[in-house]
């Protein structure tokens, strides 16, 4: 299937992002696909492959992109547990500085982009994301409710915090169907908690849903925390959400 790296235009500069298209035919459907906090790597690209075999147009841009092209630091091709929190803290200044503002920038460049595309057909998309990008998906779903049908967030942190612009207090915006599937250590009870109450008072459809027997980034084959039924189950309740709400070819 087609795949190219590209030069996305944003108001800060250009982000470069990897793609990935279905075979033949078309348009499809757009898919927006945040990284982890590691980044653009093999691991998202044969993420965002997988997705364009069942007929998806997949974005996944590089969150860091205002320090530099993608990989920003060299990653193993394994982060294991002894070395993952030296990789996260040579990451966090790059994250720190990725403010609400800045993402939010960068999402509308996003949408904007995949809508110029003669892959990508019009109407709805979906937004997806992993650890820190399901809180970006959150955000950007929240920001372009007439564009957004679906939103996805695995393994996710950061959706509840002591922040005025806390990714759950823009929950009463959202139009799109939501799944989070989260492992059994993403968020403390409470916050948890509070995510559903949120989603609820808001009228949002949507599920929450606990994975069991997994930790946090189970998706992840290149990190020590993955889980094949949880990546498994991951993919059965995303490709249901995704079929639900947008059309294909």
């Amino acid at each position: 299937m087609p795949t190219t790296t590209l030069r996305i235009p944003t108001p800060d500069g250009h982000a470069d992002a990897f793609a990935a298209f279905p075979d033949g035919g078309g348009p499809h459907p757009g898919v927006l696909l945040y990284s982890d906090a590691f980044g653009v790597r093999p691991e998202l690209a044969e993420r965002a492959r997988a997705l364009a075999g069942h007929g998806y147009c997949v974005l996944v841009p590089h969150l860091y992109y205002r320090h530099g092209t993608a990989p920003l630091i060299e990653l193993p091709e394994h982060i294991g547990a002894e070395i993952r929190p030296a990789v996260i803290e040579r990451l966090m200044p790059f994250l720190g500085e990725l403010t609400t503002a800045r993402f939010l920038s960068d999402a509308e460049a996003y949408l904007a982009f995949l809508a110029s595309r003669p892959e990508v057909s019009d109407g709805p998309v979906a937004v997806l994301g992993y650890c820190i990008g399901g809180a970006l998906a959150m955000r950007t779903a929240a920001a372009h409710p007439g564009r957004v049908a679906a939103v996805a967030g695995f393994h996710p942190g950061f959706l509840v915090t002591e922040e005025p612009d806390s990714p759950h207090l823009a929950f009463p915006a959202l139009t799109a169907e939501v799944h989070l599937g989260l492992s059994t250590n993403d968020m403390a009870p409470e916050a948890l908690a509070e995510v559903t109450r949120s989603l609820e008072a808001a009228g949002v459809t949507h599920t929450c849903e606990t994975y069991p027997d997994t930790v946090h980034g189970f998706t992840m084959s290149d990190t020590d925390a993955f889980s094949a039924s949880g990546t498994q189950r991951h993919w059965d309740r995303l490709l249901a959400l995704l079929s639900r709400t947008l059309t294909t070819a």
